[in-house]
């Protein structure tokens, strides 16, 4: 089933594998895009996001490009209010590393 995700903030943070502590971000899915605040300095802009409920999940996908570093790859699942995600860092069309992101909604 098509679900959106349209107006919910979700506050949070990337980390790396391994890592225990990581940068702050805010992932914004606002009129069928999606963002990351953590990626605004790597000029990473908004893109497109895919979302399918099933029960009380909903599985998202997005796609967001950076000028200088290349795209990066989003999926995750929001149960609730909390957003568990991966980010794959894709340049030269291989991927370049992973990070997690768990974030909670914002109210």
């Amino acid at each position: 089933m098509i679900a959106t995700l349209d107006g919910r903030n979700f506050e949070g943070v990337v980390l790396e594998s391994g890592k225990t502590s990581g940068d702050a971000d805010t992932l914004i899915f606002k009129k069928g895009q999606f963002r990351s605040t953590a990626c605004d300095r790597y000029e990473y802009g908004e893109g497109p996001y895919t979302a399918t409920a099933s029960g009380d999940t909903i599985a998202f996908e997005a796609e967001t490009v950076s000028p200088k570093y290349g795209k990066l790859l989003w999926k995750g699942v929001v149960r609730g209010r909390k957003l568990d995600g991966t980010l794959t860092m894709v340049r030269d069309g291989k991927a370049a590393g992973e990070k997690w992101v768990v974030a909670g909604e914002t109210s």
